[in-house]
């Protein structure tokens, strides 16, 4: 039986850059608010939009200006999918859904996931992903 191995913790700084009003350093976000918002990122960036790293990212940006339909949506969570496995070691994908939402032109995003050596709950994160130029 393998060695599961036990976290810390994580930290990660919060991208509003708004000062902490009692020490005036940045605000930090901790364990699961930081991993969510390292899974949104990596979902949000486009390969090659990041310095050095030209691989890192998701490439569902390009799929948004295609059809509508469940097919889109399943190629949507493949990318998720690939681009979770490869860029975030911290969480262990349970399940990816893509939904076209056609009221307001966009995909309804369910990611389900564990979050690997912490002993929290299963987490979920929802969110839409629009097409904008």
């Amino acid at each position: 039986m393998p060695l599961e191995r036990v976290s810390q913790g994580f930290k990660d700084i919060s991208m509003s850059f708004e000062n902490n009003p009692l020490t005036q350093d940045l605000i930090a976000l901790k364990n699961e608010n930081a991993i969510a918002r390292s899974i949104k990122n990596i979902v949000f960036t486009s390969p090659g939009e990041k310095f050095f790293e030209p691989d890192f990212g998701s490439d569902v940006a390009d799929s948004l200006f295609e059809t509508m339909d469940d097919l889109t949506g399943s190629f949507i969570e493949d990318q998720i999918r690939e681009s979770i496995d490869e860029f975030e070691p911290r969480v262990k994908l349970i399940d990816v859904i893509a939904l076209p939402g056609f009221d307001n032109n966009a995909f309804d995003v369910t990611i389900k996931y564990e979050v690997v050596g912490a002993d929290v709950p299963p987490q979920q994160l929802e969110f839409a992903l629009q097409p904008t130029r």
